[in-house]
């Protein structure tokens, strides 16, 4: 079976916030709190998000998707704002998958659709699109003397975001003079670049070594995940922020649950730890002869 992150032995499992390198039909929701920092003069900001998002083969190895958030953010000292962030469309084709060398690797292309959500929540009004890189390596064909490295696997995702409009022009009037005031903000282009670094349990249970675990700990998988986005231009270039997030992923035949902690890397990220919370259902295990089945050609 090569459904929702196969490759030979290797089950890659869908990851908090590093993209997944393979095509799939699966339903996600992630919730994540964490204090972010001010800008400026404006206050730390306590920021709730609850996303969704749908994937759907249209063949077994091209997909398409959609996803969406839900944001609240709470600044220190004023009132709540709440609302929706822009919509997110997909694409993704997985060419590469070694059974022997555990290995998938794709190419994929992201669209923040601007102007979609609420610019209360900071929802852009321009668009970005974001071509992908994704791969997965698992370590079980390492030699022999290395067997409990084999349930260890790493998996990575790295973006170039293209902003589609250099500057945001802000027009507002000012209340004393009747004058409209004109503020412009640069938007800069970035990278994303995250990796995530697994291992195992099930994997050395049924494959390197009986060690005794059973259900539910032999279907857990410790995960540490490293997030960040670097400002390329337009006046913030080399500029880092993002997180590392160590946490557990426990799976199921038809479902997977997350939970991971959040840390910034430095001060521009935020001082103040997170939390992750991943949901994740198989539709192509659910409804094996009909939502998640490719919609041309044979599931493979």
């Amino acid at each position: 079976v090569l459904a929702h992150g196969f490759a030979g032995k290797r089950f890659f499992p869908t990851t908090f916030a590093v993209e997944d390198p393979f095509v799939s039909d699966e339903f996600s929701m992630l919730g994540s709190h964490i204090r972010e920092p001010g800008e400026d003069v404006e206050p730390p900001v306590r920021a709730t998000e609850i996303a969704a998002e749908y994937s759907k083969r249209i063949t077994s190895w091209f997909g398409l998707s959609v996803g969406g958030e839900y944001r609240i953010f709470n600044p220190i000292g004023e009132g709540t704002q709440t609302g929706f962030g822009n919509l997110e469309l997909a694409a993704r084709y997985q060419f590469l998958t070694s059974a022997a060398h555990e290995a998938i690797m794709s190419l994929g292309l992201t669209a923040e659709v601007g102007g979609t959500g609420d610019d209360e929540v900071q929802a852009e009004p321009f668009s970005v699109i974001s071509p992908t890189f994704l791969f997965g390596k698992g370590f079980g064909d390492l030699a022999q003397s290395l067997q409990y490295l084999k349930p260890a696997a790493v998996t990575g995702a790295f973006a170039m975001n293209i902003a589609t409009e250099s500057e945001t022009v802000t027009e507002t009037p000012n209340p004393e003079t009747g004058e409209i005031e004109t503020e412009a903000a640069s938007n800069p282009n970035t990278l994303s670049w995250g990796l995530t670094f697994q291992y195992n349990l099930n994997y050395l249970q049924s494959f390197v070594q009986d060690v005794g675990l059973r259900p539910p700990l032999s279907h857990v998988i410790p995960v540490v995940e490293v997030n960040l986005e670097t400002c390329l231009d337009r006046g913030c270039g080399g500029e880092t922020s993002g997180t590392i997030n160590p946490g557990l992923i426990w799976f199921g035949n038809s479902v997977q649950l997350g939970v991971a902690a959040q840390i910034p890397v430095n001060d521009r990220t935020g001082n103040d730890v997170g939390v992750l919370a991943l949901v994740h259902f198989f539709v192509d295990d659910l409804f094996p002869n009909s939502l998640g089945r490719p919609i041309f050609g044979k599931p493979i």
